[in-house]
């Protein structure tokens, strides 16, 4: 199939198909644009590699999808005359994991149409549900596909009739492919040209296009992903972006097939890239619409929704000079990905750095990664938390993002966020989800079942409880059978403490956390005898202590090294021993009182990185 095609301006609208592809973490939406790749032929054998799409190395690495990425395809169906007619496609892979759920949903919006892809050997997990409820809360068309048919385990029939009965349609509709092997792959895009609509735009009206994705290069500045709405873009005019007023020339317009490709323009309902040459970050606002600066449009598209961040965390370079480089570095990611947002922030403990938001902890932890890698820097995040509020006895409010700006005193009420959890489970694990979703103050609200074997549990969660180790918890509980999902649901009242941790009566703020009362004595003891074996031995000895206000909870010590003074006496009178001993005793007293306890980096990154990565997700 020729190229040339790929590179053909202004497709008419009627032979554009824009959709992507939606499912739940690792159930084939990576293997099968493979498929597709190969199969529309813009992508040569011999360059052929698996997760074509996934660009990054820590995406390759771990078998996700982290970004969403978009592909223009040729294709060819056969019209009732039985003549070819060539069709344009745009295809966008998007990520599976609940923390990337923010990539999916501004994919959605650049297209018209979504391929639900399910596992034909797990059936509906509960990401599969949160990306078919965000689809149809947009209006696209929805194209049913069973994946991984070629398994041994797979049960087609089953899990078609439980797809039907959620999207609404006969089983029989049910697409069945293998994205291994190409079963089912030809018949899918010509389902795919068939049902899902084309694009609607005026292409005479002023020019309109949004942007849904952008990203750095360091040789020709920021690289803008937009997919046009009305009239047209070309090179080398002006153009301006309407939420910051800036104008800048359009040195290069193109497409993505699957590598970037510079055309003569773009026009209504395609997808493609543009380049101005713009060094600043900020100039290129994912949600923004583009138009032409001469005779533009006065009306914006509407943008996306802002991302709330769900969790909180400190980054702090180990290297205090790295600190502008690490805020540069920030400024790149964040064009990157949109749903990260930091602040500046000081901490006594580890000096100077950012408090960032992010939507979940392997968002955290692949953000982190990152930074570490693509910026060559050397970081410490500090646990994450939550955002609290506090209802002071004055009736003043205070936003409590970090526990060293936990206010003094007695607070009259704290709230803090809740998160609605969907998890979805073989109905033989009821039990222990259940214990396990009470054991972390959760409240049940609802319980269907989906099929004979498989249920779907509702409960209201406290954020903070399941930012910590609750996915690994849930999947050990059910054998790794379970899946889960989390939105946002407001906040409630709770009863809620900050535990600081004292090293010889001096708070070290990079320890503190807020935590339920129940719970309060559980982290002062873990952190306590932590910080024991964290921490090296001084000349004298340190009291390690966990405290609510002005009340210790927890108490370790850290034995003091003693000198063997008394070496070089060998015989002799036993008043002279002592009068050595008296004098050491004086000594490390007086070094009590002055000592100041030294806590390694390393300690530092021990103690707070170890609870981080208790949510690694696993496969």
């Amino acid at each position: 199939m020729s190229s040339n095609f790929a590179e053909k301006t202004f497709t008419d609208p009627a032979r554009i198909r824009n959709f992507c592809i939606i499912a739940h973490i690792d159930h084939g939406k990576s293997t099968l644009a493979d498929r597709m790749l190969q199969l529309t032929g813009v992508v040569e054998e011999r360059a052929m590699r698996a997760q074509y799409l996934d660009r990054m190395d820590i995406e390759r690495e771990r078998g996700i999808t982290i970004k969403a990425q978009n592909v223009r395809l040729p294709w060819k169906v056969k019209d009732d005359d039985g003549v070819e007619q060539d069709y344009v496609m745009h295809l966008i892979d998007t990520p599976g994991h609940v923390d990337f759920t923010y990539e999916v949903s501004r994919a959605l919006e650049a297209c018209e149409g979504a391929v639900l892809l399910v596992d034909a050997a797990q059936g509906i997990e509960a990401q599969t549900l949160a990306n078919l409820y965000l689809a149809l809360e947009k209006d696209l068309t929805i194209i049913p596909v069973l994946n991984k048919i070629d398994l041994p385990a797979a049960d087609p029939d089953k899990y078609a009739a439980e797809i039907a009965h959620i999207v609404g349609c006969e089983p029989e509709d049910v697409l069945r492919v293998s994205g291994k092997t190409g079963v089912g792959v030809a018949e899918l895009l010509d389902e795919v040209v068939r049902q899902v609509p084309s694009p609607v735009g005026d292409s005479e009206a002023p020019a309109r296009a949004m942007i849904f994705d952008s990203v750095y290069d360091t040789y020709r500045g920021v690289v803008t992903y937009v997919r046009v709405v009305d009239g047209k873009i070309v090179p080398r005019e002006k153009i301006k972006m309407m939420s910051t007023g800036a104008t800048h020339e359009l040195l290069e317009v193109g497409i993505v097939s699957p590598e970037p490709k510079p055309t003569a323009g773009l026009g209504v309902g395609e997808v493609g890239y543009l380049i101005t040459g713009v060094k600043d970050v900020r100039q290129s606002k994912v949600g923004d619409t583009v138009t032409t600066a001469r005779g533009g449009a006065t009306d914006p598209l509407t943008g996306y929704r802002e991302p709330q961040p769900m969790v909180y965390s400190g980054l702090y370079p180990v290297d205090g000079s790295d600190y502008p480089d690490l805020r540069d570095a920030l400024d790149k990611l964040q064009l990157n990905d949109a749903a990260l947002t930091y602040e500046p922030e000081t901490s006594v403990a580890l000096g100077f750095g950012f408090r960032c938001g992010f939507l979940g902890l392997l968002h955290m932890e692949i953000t982190r990664e990152r930074l570490q890698r693509e910026f060559g820097l050397d970081l410490i995040s500090t646990s994450p938390n939550v955002v609290y509020r506090v209802v002071l006895e004055g009736g003043q409010e205070q936003i409590v993002t970090n526990p060293s700006y936990w206010p003094e005193g007695k607070s009259r009420e704290i709230y803090e966020p809740i998160v609605k959890c969907t998890i979805i489970a073989p109905s033989e694990f009821i039990g222990s989800i259940m214990e396990l979703c009470q054991s972390r103050r959760g409240e049940l609200g609802g319980m269907d079942y989906l099929s004979e074997t498989r249920v779907e549990l509702r409960y209201t969660l406290p954020m903070a409880e399941i930012i910590f180790d609750f996915f690994d918890s849930l999947k050990s509980r059910t054998r790794g059978y379970a899946s889960l999902d989390y939105e946002e649901a407001g906040e409630q009242l709770s009863d809620l403490v900050k535990v600081d941790i004292l090293l010889q009566g001096e708070a070290v703020d990079a320890f503190s956390a807020i935590v339920h009362k129940d719970s309060a004595y559980t982290y002062g003891n873990k952190m306590a005898t932590k910080l024991k074996e964290l921490i090296p031995r001084q000349q004298f000895e340190v009291p390690i202590q966990a405290a609510i206000g002005s009340k210790i909870i927890a108490r370790e010590n850290i034995r003091a090294i003693r000198k063997d003074v008394l070496a070089k006496c060998y015989g002799g009178d036993i008043s002279r021993k002592r009068k050595l001993l008296e004098k050491q005793k004086e000594g490390k007293k007086r070094m009590k009182t002055i000592g100041r306890v030294e806590v390694p980096q390393e300690a530092f990154v021990a103690a707070l990185s170890s609870e981080a990565s208790a949510d690694k997700p696993k496969k």
